[in-house]
């Protein structure tokens, strides 16, 4: 596959990206060769090849989601530098 200057120029105004044109030379001669070794992958049999992620097996290896009361938040509080009763105090974010 090849990569013009228009396709790096492209995705890098995607990615909100100011390339110079050493850069987008650098950056294509990486691009096209992570794309010839992805060629590269496809061509491998997988046929036998088990899951790696339990995404893919379709089991939950997570803990269950339960709501529980945090033990010691005394300690926790005492760490943070400004609270309000039982809260932690942060700096206003939105103006």
């Amino acid at each position: 596959m090849e990569i013009t200057k228009k396709d790096i120029e492209h995705i890098a105004e995607l990615a909100k990206l100011e390339l110079t044109d050493k850069e987008k030379e650098i950056y294509g001669a990486q691009l096209k060769d992570i794309l010839i070794w992805m060629e590269e992958l496809n061509k491998a049999d997988i046929s036998k090849a088990e899951p790696a992620s339990y995404a893919l097996s379709g089991k939950n290896v997570l803990r269950k989601d339960e709501v529980e009361k945090f033990q010691d938040a005394a300690a926790l509080l005492s760490n943070v530098p400004e609270r309000e009763f039982d809260f932690i105090k942060v700096k206003k974010v939105i103006e």
